[in-house]
């Protein structure tokens, strides 16, 4: 997925887990998959945050 969006030139590219759910897995527990959308959200935040001058790469850290 993170090849795809450096092919159309996404600046800025957060890795998620699943294209049906990018942004948490309904088969974790709870308590995890919060945990989990909550990185990924201030992963993103963070990105944003960041002058990136080329296509750029940042990956939360539980993605699994």
């Amino acid at each position: 997925m993170a090849q795809m969006a450096q092919q159309v030139g996404a600046a800025r590219v957060v890795t998620g887990r699943k294209i049906p759910h990018p942004c948490g897995e309904p088969g974790l527990a709870p308590a995890f998959d919060l945990m989990v959308r909550k990185e990924i959200v201030g992963c993103a935040l963070d990105a944003l945050a960041k002058p990136v001058t080329q296509p750029t790469i940042f990956q939360p850290q539980h993605t699994l």
